[in-house]
């Protein structure tokens, strides 16, 4: 009787008993008027919910908060200014067309955005794509005939509600991409901010373009070849940037009501023009690449000259229509990837709507595409920024928008006057509060089925690229959950001269080997029941281990009997 032993023995009332708790019945009708009035209550003629607009107390209106998205906005704007640009110089595209991306996906996209604190703008993930598509297809102008197909099948994907994609990466594969966004922010940055302008803002590939040197090997040059006039400037914008958060400066309003970030621009600007003025070859010089490089237009005339425009004829070429597509799958899957991370970064937790935000960015695509721009996402550099910087409504995205119309337009001499080691101070905090110490801490603490997907993640990231730092973290991860799902799905118990197998979750072909092993132990000359009325869901896999089991009862004298399996009965070859 060892086979007997190795069952747990069970009263014969816990077999009989299902483990179910039933909730209290309720009518489709009563569902239906509660989801109705649900939905009557969250909606509002200003296009947000109540949700939104009130959080445990908290008033989350876009007027009650205009101070703090002001603030946050500007902040954002002094982040986007400098990787606009360096990602149309990456792409090889235009300058002012990252500028018109930043500018369409602040304003436009935000107006129908789904997240309330995402921000959007030309994205490092699409340069690779971006500078080989312009390549292929010949032009800019036939580029941009891509980039609005692109925003069309992003509103179809909106409407086919791919946006619930999203909700399938696991939070720690969320975490880990956050934590390597922070790491490789401070990888790229510490060159700037020690005079090595040689590399683009925004670019977060391991390998360098020239394919020779990577983002370690361009830290060791930057250290061996840095600047003391950089250095200074980002030294003292680091200080200003760690003491203004400090209770003994916010306890001062006035000093409250002025971001960090734009003291630390002004202090940037002031020190490098008082080294030119003092010491004249010792300072941060715009034809060495240390300075911002906005285009500058002297009349509204050149401004239009710098624009430029889709060529139609391009859709004439299938290639058109292939990199459309890609620009389509690789921005919206950045997107969700980006807006999953901003709803884990939200302090009041707000849920975005994923299926709005993918037909919000094909609508800033599209036009983006007629106007000039390179193609948008929603991008986490910026969208964390915001939170760091106390945004909370959709306005600060706006103001970041507004303010690079303005910077365009109105001050772009002004503007080419800040040192990027200013600016990459800002990030260097920025890359900081994402991957502080203390959230390596908690993964580690909450167990390897979680530490494990987010190291790996975070490594992949950081010496490769996103997209496959988060699918190979979603390849570990889900090895994880089949692992968990794979054990503890069969229970085997014997009562009263009756084996019963049940089966205590639904059942996919990854139970199959523990369903085997179950089955094993059940000896010749007994009586079986099989009970599925913990499952909603068996798979044909699981019917087929079960039919051929079935078959074999005949043999070895076992008498088989189903509960709870209903219409899926029908399914099991039975021998009696």
């Amino acid at each position: 009787m060892e086979d007997r032993e190795s069952v747990q023995q069970l009263p014969v009332d816990n077999i009989a008993a299902g483990d179910k708790q039933n909730a209290p019945p309720q009518s489709d009708q009563a569902l239906h008027d509660h989801i109705v009035q649900a939905e009557s209550l969250a909606s509002d003629p200003d296009g947000q919910t109540e949700v939104q607009r009130t959080h445990h107390g908290v008033d989350l209106s876009i007027r009650s908060n205009l101070r703090h998205d002001i603030s946050a906005g500007l902040v954002v704007f002094l982040v986007a200014l400098p990787l606009c640009l360096g990602i149309a110089l990456a792409s090889g595209a235009p300058l002012m067309g990252g500028i018109i991306s930043g500018i369409i996906g602040g304003i436009v996209v935000t107006i129908f955005s789904g997240s309330e604190l995402s921000v959007s703008g030309p994205a490092a993930g699409l340069t690779v794509i971006v500078s080989s598509a312009i390549q292929h297809l010949g032009s800019y102008p036939n580029f941009l005939t891509a980039v609005v197909l692109a925003g069309a099948l992003q509103i179809a994907f909106g409407y086919a509600r791919a946006g619930i994609l999203g909700d399938y990466v696991p939070s720690s594969v969320i975490r880990g991409m956050l934590a390597a966004i922070g790491i490789v922010i401070i990888l790229k940055q510490i060159p700037h901010a020690l005079g090595r302008d040689n590399d683009f803002e925004g670019d977060f590939s391991f390998l360098e373009l020239d394919g020779k040197s990577n983002t370690l090997s361009e830290l060791a040059k930057s250290v061996a070849s840095a600047s003391p006039e950089a250095i200074i400037i980002a030294l003292v914008s680091l200080v200003v940037l760690i003491f203004w958060e400090k209770p003994a400066v916010q306890r001062y309003r006035l000093l409250r009501l002025i971001p960090a970030p734009l003291v630390v621009v002004l202090l940037g600007v002031v020190l490098n023009e008082a080294f030119r003025v003092l010491f004249n070859d010792f300072y941060l010089k715009a034809a060495d690449g240390h300075l911002v490089s906005l285009p500058v237009a002297d009349s509204m005339s050149a401004l239009w000259k710098q624009l430029t425009f889709p060529n139609i004829s391009a859709l004439f070429d299938t290639t058109t229509f292939s990199t459309a597509l890609t620009l389509a799958i690789v921005a919206s899957l950045e997107t969700l990837l980006s807006l999953e991370a901003v709803d884990k970064l939200d302090p009041y937790k707000r849920i975005s709507d994923a299926n709005r935000e993918l037909k919000a960015q094909g609508i800033g695509n599209m036009i983006s595409g007629l106007l000039g721009g390179l193609p948008m996402t929603a991008v986490i550099v910026r969208s964390s920024a915001n939170v760091y910087a106390g945004g909370r409504t959709r306005m600060s995205a706006m103001v970041h928008g507004v303010l690079l119309v303005i910077a365009a337009v109105c001050t772009p001499r002004l503007l080419n006057l800040i040192p990027l080691a200013s600016l990459a101070s800002v990030l260097l905090v920025v890359g900081y509060k994402l991957a502080r110490v203390e959230v390596f801490k908690a993964m580690y603490k909450a167990g390897r089925e979680q530490f494990v997907p987010f190291m790996v993640t975070v490594l992949t990231i950081v010496f490769a690229d996103l997209l496959t730092g988060i699918a190979l973290g979603m390849i570990v991860a889900m090895f994880y959950v089949i692992r968990t799902n794979h054990q503890n799905a069969v229970m085997l118990v014997y009562a009263h001269g009756t084996y019963v197998l049940r089966f205590t979750k639904d059942m996919s072909f990854i139970n199959k080997s523990e369903l085997k092993d179950k089955l094993k132990r059940v000896p010749n000359d007994s009586h079986l029941l099989i009970d599925g009325s913990q499952a909603q869901c068996i798979d044909s896999d699981i019917y087929d281990i079960i039919s051929e089991f079935a078959q074999s009862t005949t043999l070895r004298n076992i008498q088989l009997e189903y509960k709870s399996f209903d219409a899926k009965e029908t399914h099991i070859a039975s021998p009696h």
